[in-house]
């Protein structure tokens, strides 16, 4: 099968560092971990590096390899591969200058380097599965030529967690050669942070042991948020690696022991597995097989944000990475992505998975916003998460008609309506006068506006907040469907729902004809123009008339779109920030103030 090249950048990109550094390419690997970095080769995030692993189960992930800075030896010449910053915005080496072309080759990132007549490539891939990465390298000139090369890759490590920065002082790992190609890098127990045992192969290599600290990498991207913006990683090793005109070597690091370091089968596994997700998706959706490549590169893309989440009891649970590189799984965003992800893509198994594995965290009618973490709680700070959970039912189920896996969770869907009529937590229940859902404590955000910096919640919206009671109307005609398919009693569902169908109304602002935000919050009414009421539209059964809808879609069109989505705000409310930027307080003050959202318009 032909792997997508969509992305796809030359010389004038990949040369000039401002847009080198601007593109990223991101990998992941099932379980949680995942590589990143710059298309310049340099760090700008903490959470850059290549191979950043759950060191705790599932998702305390620590940075265990951050680089490879690769040295090309030729004819007794020394070219750097790679960049690094600085201080004092110091850019050395300058490696990216031998960079002649970066693209995707599926997910797999790959570099070409140019010097004169010969041309060296780079792969990058995790092994799907396993903790492992591999750098495959492969020099190309003409043949009639005799030229040595060869390169040394100096390997720096961390084990610090991926959020923060690292403190030189408080890892000392053990280093120990294995034979002449391998290096064990281990960081023991007792060590202040996360032990591990990394294992470095350079087979037909060598690699020399180090312990040297390069301090003060410098992380723009952390300086323009705030943030602390010096990492120091230690150089544990220096791999020698000859190379062969038209042959693939390279470099393997793995947490799991037994890892191959046979370089080229582990590339073959890797494309079989992308091959794998393009030709499941052209035998389950036959529209895609005449797909263009920017289509099969988003379905490509949809395999890094799924992970194994093993669960009590299971080693079978399944998941969605919320957002690289900030989130682990939460529930909000798992349902809201999970056709997408899953059902467009013909991974109906998964979406089975995922919506068992999230069954068994439900407690009093409520699915956690985000999960938890070994030996953590889960939190249930989310009005809307469950809400969502029914609607991926019934996007599961009219995709594959599997009506005998709903009779079994209808049950506990059933309890779901049942806490929401009667009271949950965070003053979640209906309102007997209107039916509609109220919701909000103070200092608790639950909607999926949700920023909140130290005790300021900053965009509350307690009360009756309308995308939530657009979603508790499709979740009572959901339920009604699912119980007369089921052959069960529907009366109770059918009766809630038109009691909310006319306590919707409500919500109709007689000044534009649009919705209100929220109803009956503790300072009235709110008429703040968000793009929330468009999902009293877009949700499968709208409590609207078709006449109201249009009049909602034209006026946010008219308010709130823009060329990459939804504004959060209108920009004539007097609370509307036009920018976000600045640290942690000023972003997450302007996330849902005006910050334009692109899943807005799916």
């Amino acid at each position: 099968m032909t792997r997508p090249a969509f992305i796809c950048f030359g010389r004038e990109t990949c040369g000039e560092l401002g847009q080198a550094e601007r593109r990223e390419w991101w990998l992941s690997n099932g379980l949680g971990a995942y590589a990143a970095g710059t298309v310049a080769g340099t760090v700008t995030r903490r959470y850059h590096g290549l191979l950043i692993a759950p060191l705790e189960s599932p998702l305390g992930r620590s940075l265990v390899f951050a680089k490879a800075d690769a040295t090309l030896e030729l004819d007794g010449q020394s070219y750097p591969l790679f960049s690094n910053r600085w201080p004092d915005d110091l850019i050395a080496p300058t490696g990216y200058h031998h960079i002649e072309t970066f693209w995707l080759d599926g997910r797999m990132p790959v570099w070409q380097f140019a010097f004169g007549d010969l041309k060296l490539t780079l792969r990058l891939w995790l092994e799907p599965g396993a903790n492992t990465v591999y750098l495959a390298y492969r020099p190309d000139f003409p043949k009639a030529k005799q030229r040595k090369v060869s390169l040394r890759i100096r390997l720096l490590v961390n084990a610090r967690d991926h959020h923060g920065t690292a403190e030189p002082w408080r890892f000392n790992p053990v280093i120990e050669p294995q034979g002449a190609d391998t290096l064990i890098v281990s960081n023991p127990i007792g060590s202040g942070s996360h032990p591990y045992r990394l294992k470095f192969q350079a087979r037909g290599g060598k690699v020399k042991p180090d312990h040297t600290w390069y301090e003060n990498f410098d992380l723009p991207i952390e300086a323009e948020r705030g943030l602390p913006h010096r990492d120091h990683h230690l150089c544990v090793g220096e791999c020698l690696l000859p190379l062969t005109n038209g042959e693939w070597n390279g470099l393997t690091a793995s947490l799991d022991d037994n890892a191959s370091p046979y370089i080229e089968e582990a590339m073959r596994r890797i494309f079989a597995h992308d091959d794998g997700v393009l030709t499941r998706t052209q035998v389950t959706v036959p529209e895609f097989r005449q797909s263009p490549d920017w289509i099969q590169q988003l379905v490509l893309a949809t395999d890094n944000f799924l992970f194994a989440r093993p669960i009590s009891g299971s080693t079978e649970g399944e998941s969605v990475i919320a957002g690289y590189p900030w989130f682990g799984d939460w529930g909000r965003d798992t349902m809201i992505a999970l056709p997408g992800l899953t059902l467009a893509t013909g991974r109906f198994e998964s979406t089975r998975n995922i919506l068992q594995t999230f069954a068994r965290f439900i407690d009093q009618g409520m699915l956690p916003n985000v999960f938890p973490g070994s030996g953590e709680t889960p939190e249930y700070n989310t009005v809307d998460a469950t809400l969502w959970y029914i609607e991926a039912w019934r996007a599961f189920v009219e995709a594959t008609d599997d009506w005998a896996e709903l009779r079994k969770i209808f049950p506990v869907l059933e309890d779901i309506i049942q806490w929401h009529c009667k009271g949950t937590r965070f003053g979640i229940v209906m309102d007997e006068k209107d039916g509609l859902l109220k919701s909000g404590e103070a200092g608790v955000q639950l909607t999926w506006m949700d920023a909140k910096v130290g005790d300021w919640v900053v965009t509350p919206r307690t009360g009756k907040a309308v995308e939530i009671n657009a979603l508790w109307y499709n979740a009572l005609a959901i339920m009604a469907q699912f119980a007369e398919k089921l052959q069960l009693p529907s009366e109770t569902y059918q009766n809630l729902s038109t009691a909310v169908k006319s306590g919707f109304q409500r919500f109709i602002n007689p000044e534009n004809g649009g919705l209100l935000d929220v109803l009956d919050s503790p300072s009235g009414n709110d008429a703040s123009f968000r793009p929330n009421q468009l999902f009293a539209v877009s949700l499968p059964f709208s409590p609207l008339t078709l006449e109201t809808q249009q009049r909602v879609v034209d006026l946010c069109g008219q308010l709130l779109l823009t060329s990459y989505g939804l504004r959060s705000l209108s920009s004539d409310h007097p609370q509307y920030i036009p920018h976000y930027t600045g640290g942690v307080k000023e972003r997450d003050g302007a996330y849902h103030q005006g910050t334009v959202w692109a899943w807005l318009l799916v």
